[in-house]
């Protein structure tokens, strides 16, 4: 519209004599079609050239009321709009986890994490493998490359709890690690690793936890064979969480004993296990166990009774 316009002012100068603003004058009126007289009597190569100026006008008034219709009409608006608010969304977030891939691995940590409750946000490419996934709970993803340091602040990585890197190249998990950690010192990574001389390059990388699917899966079905109950439930209390039944860790942030704390009593959630600030475990801890700041303490009880406890080892 604007080279329409100049093409316009100068054809009625060069063909009509007319000063600039008469020209820009009988240019917007023609294209307007409003129907206004005009500024000086025109010739014929004037007439002309207006009838190809009205034209021309009509061409461009009806190619944008074209696309702005099909901007509203074909949903485009509407998915730049929850594009907006999902951003938007994203940066509130806190404590909240992100996944970087989202083939199976990934998928199956999604409906875990969501089923006990947290808030994820999905790092994937392929918008297909987010459009295929229909958990109960909504969840937030960009469509956009994981590896890329913008992206992951664009997930709000500072306010993160943790980043599970799922994506099918080992090179580049290792590549999230390095970012991850450099824009987020504090963050637990989980990534994921196909080939065995990749796990030291993650951890290297600074991967809180490396994982090999395909040795769990076979552990798993190992386990399946030897203690098949006992795997079905540590794998139900593991991943299916209720509002009535969960496991959860807290950092204690003061000292006291387990027989101080008399936790059972006064929250009804039973103490499974303590891990040290010096990552040893001690599982089905005594009275007598001291809990220090910084050390963690896994509880199985009820989402109530779980907060309930977590007032005993906080201050």
């Amino acid at each position: 519209m604007l080279s329409t316009v100049i093409i316009g002012v100068i054809g009625y100068v060069v063909l009509e004599g007319y000063s600039a603003l008469e020209a820009l004058y009988m240019t917007t009126i023609t294209m307007a079609t409003v129907g206004f007289t005009e500024v000086q009597p025109l010739d014929t190569a004037g007439r002309i050239f207006t009838i190809f100026l009205i034209l021309a006008g009509l061409v461009n008034f009806t190619y944008f009321i074209t696309q702005v219709s099909r901007y509203f009409l074909d949903g485009e608006f509407i998915m730049y709009y929850k594009k907006f608010r999902m951003e938007k969304d994203i940066h509130k977030l806190s404590k909240h986890v992100i996944i970087c891939g989202f083939g199976r691995n990934g998928k199956e940590a999604a409906r875990v994490l969501l089923k006990n409750k947290i808030d994820i946000v999905v790092i994937e490419l392929d918008e297909h493998k987010i459009a295929d996934f229909e958990p109960e709970a909504g969840f937030h993803h960009l469509h956009a490359d994981g590896t890329r340091d913008e992206v992951l602040l664009d997930a709000n990585i500072g306010q993160a709890a943790a980043i599970i890197t799922t994506l099918p190249d080992d090179a580049q998990n290792v590549f999230v690690c390095l970012t991850a950690k450099d824009l987020n010192s504090q963050l637990k990574i989980i990534a994921r690793a196909t080939h065995v001389s990749s796990v030291r390059k993650l951890k290297n990388a600074g991967a809180t936890k490396v994982i090999m699917p395909d040795k769990i899966g076979g552990t798993h079905m190992a386990m399946l064979v030897t203690n098949s109950d006992i795997e079905e439930l540590i794998e139900i209390m593991a991943t299916h969480a209720q509002d009535d039944f969960s496991i959860q860790e807290l950092i204690a942030s003061k000292t006291i004993t387990l027989g101080e704390a008399d936790c059972w009593r006064v929250s009804g959630a039973t103490v499974i296990g303590i891990k040290s600030a010096t990552d040893q475990y001690i599982l089905n801890p005594s009275l007598d166990t001291c809990v220090k700041p910084g050390d963690g303490v896994i509880l199985m009880g009820s989402y109530h009774q779980i907060q309930e406890a977590k007032r005993l080892f906080t201050i």
